[in-house]
Formats: C-alpha cells, sequence, structure tokens
C-alpha cells in the first residue's frame, strides 16, 4: 500500500506543471520586431491555432485533474495496482505539453492531430481502469458519470482524427464534444433520482 497523501501530492504537482507548460509554446518569436500596432496584432492573430489549442488543452487537463479527485480512493492508503496506473496515467499527462505544441505549430498537419489525439485516447483508457480500481464510488450514477465522461473525451479525440483525414486545420473542432460531457451527467442524474423514469 502507498500512502494517498503522497500520491495526490504527486498527481497535483504533476497537473499544475503539465498545465502551466502548456503556455511556454504560445508566444512571439523573439526575432519579431513589429514596425507597428497593425504588425503587432496581425502577428497575435497567428497565434490563433495555438491559443486554441492551449484553451483546449488546459480545458481537458482540468477536467482529469477534477475528475481524479472526485475518483481518488477514500482513506490513507492506495493499493499497488491502482498506484501503478495512476503512475501511466501521469506519464502521460506530462506528454500533453509535447502534443499540445506539435498541434499548435503544425495544425494544418494530419500527424499532429493524431499524436494529440492517440495520447487523450490512452489517458482515458488508462483512467477508465483507474475507476475500475479505485473502491471509491458512492453510488452506481457517479460511476456512470466519470465513465461518460472519458466516453466524450474519446468521442472527441476520434472525432478529431476523423475530420483531419479531411481537413487537418479544422481537426481540433472535433474536441468540441466535450462540452456535451455536463450536459449528459445532468440527464443520468436526472434520470437516477427516484420517481423518475
Amino acid at each position: 500500500m502507498i500512502p494517498k497523501s503522497r500520491l495526490d501530492a504527486l498527481t497535483d504537482g504533476v497537473f499544475s506543471v503539465a498545465m502551466t507548460l502548456l503556455v511556454i509554446d504560445l508566444r512571439l518569436p523573439e526575432t519579431f520586431q513589429p514596425q507597428s500596432a497593425a504588425d503587432l496584432l496581425h502577428r497575435i492573430v497567428e497565434l490563433g491555432s495555438q491559443l486554441l489549442v492551449y484553451v483546449i488543452s488546459f480545458y481537458v487537463l482540468a477536467l482529469r485533474w477534477t475528475s481524479m479527485v472526485k475518483l481518488a480512493p477514500r482513506g490513507e492508503d492506495v493499493s499497488d495496482a491502482y498506484t501503478k496506473w495512476a503512475m501511466l496515467h501521469l506519464l502521460l499527462i506530462t506528454l500533453v505539453p509535447f502534443t499540445t505544441m506539435l498541434i499548435g505549430r503544425y495544425p494544418t498537419l494530419a500527424p499532429a492531430v493524431w499524436f494529440y489525439a492517440a495520447n487523450t485516447v490512452a489517458f482515458a483508457l488508462v483512467a477508465a481502469r483507474m475507476i475500475t480500481l479505485s473502491e471509491h464510488h458512492p453510488t452506481e450514477t457517479r460511476k456512470i458519470e466519470d465513465r461518460i465522461g472519458l466516453t466524450m473525451l474519446i468521442a472527441s479525440a476520434v472525432a478529431a482524427v476523423l475530420i483531419s483525414l479531411v481537413e487537418p486545420k479544422w481537426a481540433l473542432f472535433g474536441f468540441v464534444l466535450n462540452s456535451l460531457d455536463a450536459p449528459l451527467r445532468r440527464l443520468v442524474n436526472r434520470r437516477a433520482k427516484p420517481g423518475r423514469g
């Protein structure tokens, strides 16, 4: 058994570093010397795709961190099996800044989308395994909610890959499917309440 507090501290640290590293690639070149305000605004607008990837990645990491907090087993210790899967999950989380940089710099190249989507699917599948190893699921509804969130994450990654096969520069819009996560969770909660069909 591993002390849960140590795993929690590592998880928080990895997520905070990964979320911070996302923004490092969002910058203007050091050699850029704008000649006018219009020049500067034009260059900032050119960062649009990188900014979009940054926002999407930050949002996905925030969802994952929130889910990890809710999923974490209660008590003082966690099992070795849970810890091993948590470490794999954190490894994949640390790859998010790299895949974000890749798709931010090369948004019109489909392989950049594929790497980003593959990493997203991988950490979602690992998180699904962690759900099965976690003893903390006060209700079956909560377990279903967690799985809905992961399913939406995987579906959005698959949608992004499919869009990339047609027009890579629009592929990130596949991740808009993540916005259906909250409404689907509310629907599950409503249906689970007594007296509802």
